[in-house]
């Protein structure tokens, strides 16, 4: 055994920390999760919690998607069919959503829980879930989310994540951008090129602190606002600088596949799903989003008329018919994900069981253009599951699908008692 074999054996014994670098030569290779990295034999330590949310810009057909009766012994329902394997997995709910209207424009809430016309002057904005989770590990992965999608469709690009100051995070649009992103590096004389932009020598903001206050002080109520989110702007392009150049010289992991090409969304979408366990397996990040949109087109399915259309069926048997066949589809690679995550074996056994998995839409029936009583399912995480969950809608037992996100972060590790318009967590979910 080697003397750098031999060390690395005898760390293993105790506990290696979760940032442990190989080097050797002047390389660094940084390792993905291991068991090691946990406490040892009889001790409480669990691999880190992950998250990952999908979402759908259209919604689901309800009728095919909510079984009739709640409970542990309900029907399975059609778009429910390809994850009855998972049934013990998975827990479903209905009558959560965020109180809001809009229709299409009102999606984007979708992981914030906020309309963005509503965001100013509230203390976090209408920053999404995962962004929040993120700001929780950043420095700890590569990655501190990974924002997944595309830019096409009839209602432009995701709109699912959103930073603290309102700015939307532009997605990773195919296969291949994300392959490259978590497998390969930049050539030496691009790492060389890109030190100019990490000598900033301490914060700019805090550089300036000072004439910052006194020039608030001249400011209305109106224009301090405005001048809080451009600090805040300027403050999260800092911060990703700073992660950036912790990174810069850190090897990424020895790619598993060759380089895929991009096709389109729909061809694209199992493929996108492995990179995602790719990048949880790996450690290179422990929160992912995949958003499928409006360029999730027909005509791959040999129908002719297009998504956004089928959506707005108008009851017509024809087009739910066609419908019914992109979101089988859909909950056909979701059900292929949630056996990978099963699959795949961490140090609390099973990916999934550290992976909180949230899959839903903002949109609930996009033909009468309504955001009210959303398509929930909660996989994984180490959760209670195997119920379909009716809560109430009105009165005072309400309760926001944000009190959901509130129950997600704080098992993820994120202090707060609040986020976007919770008012408590969500205790059917334990």
């Amino acid at each position: 055994m080697s003397v750098g074999l031999k060390n690395l054996y005898i760390a293993t014994r105790s506990t290696l920390d979760r940032r442990t670098l190989l080097r050797g030569g002047g390389a660094s290779i940084a390792l993905p999760s291991l068991g090691a990295m946990f406490p040892a034999f009889g001790n409480t330590g669990k691999a880190p919690r992950k998250l990952v949310a999908v979402g759908n810009l259209l919604g689901f057909y309800l009728p095919e998607f909510f079984p009739k009766t709640s409970g542990s012994n309900y029907q399975t329902t059609r778009l429910l069919k390809p994850l009855e394997p998972h049934r013990k997995d998975y827990t479903l709910f209905s009558g959560l959503d965020h109180g809001v209207k809009g229709g299409h424009f009102a999606v984007h809430s979708f992981l914030t829980g906020v309309l963005s016309m509503d965001a100013k002057g509230r203390p976090e904005g209408n920053i999404s879930l995962d962004q929040r989770a993120a700001e929780s590990v950043a420095g700890s992965t590569r990655f501190p989310s990974l924002t997944i999608g595309s830019e096409g469709g009839i209602h432009g690009g995701c709109q699912m994540c959103w930073s603290r100051s309102g700015t939307r995070i532009p997605p990773i649009s195919g296969p291949r951008e994300l392959f490259r992103k978590l497998f390969l590096n930049d050539p030496a004389h691009i790492r060389a090129g890109a030190k100019d932009k990490y000598r900033l020598k301490g914060s700019i903001l805090d550089a300036v602190q000072g004439d910052a206050k006194g020039l608030q002080t001249q400011l209305g109520k109106a224009d301090r606002e405005k001048l809080d989110e451009y600090f805040t702007s300027i403050r999260e392009v800092e911060q990703k600088l700073s992660l950036e150049k912790k990174w810069a010289n850190v090897d990424k992991p020895k790619a598993p596949m060759p380089e895929p090409v991009n096709t389109n969304m729909v061809d694209d979408l199992p493929l996108l799903y492995d990179l995602i366990v790719l990048a949880l397996q790996t450690g290179s990040t422990r929160i992912a989003t995949l958003e499928i949109g409006g360029d999730f087109e027909t005509r791959y399915f040999g129908i002719k008329k297009g998504y956004h259309g089928l959506s707005h069926h108008g009851k017509k048997q024809e087009d739910i018919k066609n419908l019914l066949i992109l979101e089988d589809y859909q909950m056909k690679h979701f059900g292929r994900f949630l056996g990978r995550l099963k699959d795949v074996k961490d140090a609390n056994g099973r990916l999934l069981d550290s992976t909180s998995v949230l899959f839903g839409s903002g949109m609930s029936n996009a033909n009468a253009h309504t955001n009210l009583n959303l398509p929930i399912i909660v996989a994984g995480g180490g959760y209670q599951h195997g119920q379909f969950k009716a809560l109430p809608r009105k009165g005072i037992n309400q309760r926001p699908l944000s009190n959901l996100y509130l129950k997600l972060l704080q098992d993820f590790g994120v202090e707060t008692d609040h986020f976007g318009t919770s008012t408590g967590v969500l205790e059917e979910l334990s």
